[in-house]
């Protein structure tokens, strides 16, 4: 039996409003909380699925693929094969930057979100 359900997961960065923003745009989830708050921005799934962000004042992005200052987790967006070039083009319209391709052999692409944590899209 269970210990607990996963409530959230929440992503440290410097501007929480716009980072859910840009997730909230990828994934056409919907911002929760008023327009005010930006200590902590949720984004709400069709499921229940809770993306969060907290500000940090501090926040120093990952240095992927380093390991001195490590992506520690990241964040794999699924998205059908034959729409890959075109959620490329806009998830890189909305901020991401691409960090390593896929070059055929792999069913993924590295991005890094405006905040620059990691995530992929995987077909």
């Amino acid at each position: 039996m269970a210990i607990a359900t996963l409530g959230a997961v929440a992503l440290d960065c410097p501007d929480p409003r716009a980072l859910a923003g840009f997730y909230g745009a990828v994934l056409g989830w919907q911002t929760d909380g008023e327009p005010g708050e930006n200590e902590w921005v949720e984004l709400k799934g069709p499921q229940g699925q809770v993306l969060a962000f907290q500000r940090s004042e501090g926040h120093r992005p990952p240095d992927w693929p380093g390991t001195e200052h490590g992506q520690q987790f990241h964040l794999d967006l699924d998205v059908p094969r034959e729409k890959l070039a075109e959620a490329e083009q806009q998830a890189l319209a909305l901020g991401a930057r691409l960090l390593e391709g896929d070059d055929g052999k792999r069913n993924w692409r590295v991005y890094a979100d405006p905040a620059g944590h990691p995530f992929c899209l995987c077909f």
